[in-house]
């Protein structure tokens, strides 16, 4: 029996759940679920069911787990609660800061409804999380790094194409080249977020807009540009096309640690990820917890998780005995 799946929500995530399902033989796509008019969706494959998300609760017992693909800023701490009492649920919420608000929401949601709730999933929080608790568990006395891309940020992005007489806008995310060498040296910098990264914008501007006002605008960003160096370069909506149209993104989690009984034992732990796509990445990541949380749904666990609570083989289409076989 396949493990049933729904999708709420269908924008580059959600296109990245429905071909990521396909890869994996243990489960099928019961329906996407919509805010648009399900008529008006095209979907990666023709036979892919469309329904309105109004009508979600209609098939309350015919999907073992939703994996809903909205945004963090207004749709998940809405979607994840509401839904995580009726289903088995599995998002990607990633507004760091907000992580413990959104698992008390959702985990008294899914232990009212007797559900499961794995929040947060995807490379980070997610993958990177995992990396940053097993460096620290092993190198006690030690520093962890993040750096990030190169690759676009898709919240900064949409950030800037909010910016009056703004049409379209990329933006990157660079690691200072620098502080990247160091931290890999073994040596323990204390940086700033200046120091780690650098931002790289690409704005279409439209006709006649003051683009002196823009690129002031977007430097003096607070929470997105303003704590950066960053540069804004103007193109035509034809270059930002042609130069710009992918989703790539990675970054890298390092732990620089000591041990011994004098400390002279120096060590460098590094876990990268380079995606050429973030959405089709992230989304592979959701689908293998939504693995985890049907199974753990069947033993009868209720309540919220996230990547840091449940053990690796819950994940894994292969059976704890394979896994043993093939990978100890």
């Amino acid at each position: 029996m396949k493990i049933r799946i729904g999708i709420f929500g269908y924008g580059n995530l959600g296109r990245g759940v429905e071909a990521a399902i396909r890869q994996n033989k243990d489960m099928e796509l019961v329906a996407v679920f919509t805010r648009r008019a399900p008529a008006l969706v095209k979907t990666l494959f023709p036979d892919t069911t469309v329904l309105p998300a109004d009508d979600v609760l209609e098939m309350k017992g015919k999907i073992d787990v939703m994996i809903l693909c909205g945004g963090s800023a207004t749709d998940l701490p809405v979607q994840t609660p509401m839904l995580a009492e009726h289903f088995n649920v599995v998002d990607s919420f990633d507004t760091h800061a907000c992580i413990p608000q959104h698992y008390e929401n959702v985990d008294r949601a899914a232990k009212a409804g007797g559900r499961v709730g794995i929040i947060s999933v995807g490379w980070d929080p997610g993958m990177f999380s995992l990396a940053r608790l097993l460096a620290g568990a092993i190198l006690p006395e030690g520093e962890a790094y993040t750096f990030w891309g190169p690759g676009v940020s898709q919240g900064h992005s949409d950030a800037i194409r909010r910016i009056d007489g703004v049409l379209d806008a990329k933006q990157y995310t660079v690691p200072v080249d620098a502080a990247l060498a160091a931290v890999r040296a073994g040596e323990v910098p204390q940086l700033t977020v200046r120091e780690k990264h650098t931002r790289e914008c690409f704005v279409v501007a439209r006709e006649g807009a003051d683009l002196a006002r823009i690129e002031k605008e977007i430097k003096e960003m607070p929470n997105y540009f303003a704590d950066y160096d960053t540069t804004v370069t103007f193109v035509s909506a034809e270059e930002l096309a042609e130069k710009h149209s992918g989703i790539p993104h990675g970054g890298r989690v390092i732990r620089t640690g000591r041990t011994g009984v004098d400390g002279t034992h120096r060590h460098v732990v590094e876990y990268s990820l380079k995606l050429d796509s973030n959405p089709e990445f992230t989304a592979s990541v959701l689908v293998a917890y939504a693995r985890a949380a049907y199974r753990l749904h069947a033993e009868h666990v209720t309540g919220c998780r996230t990547v840091l609570d449940i053990a690796p083989t819950y994940i894994s289409a292969n059976t704890p005995a394979e896994l043993r076989e093939s990978l100890l």
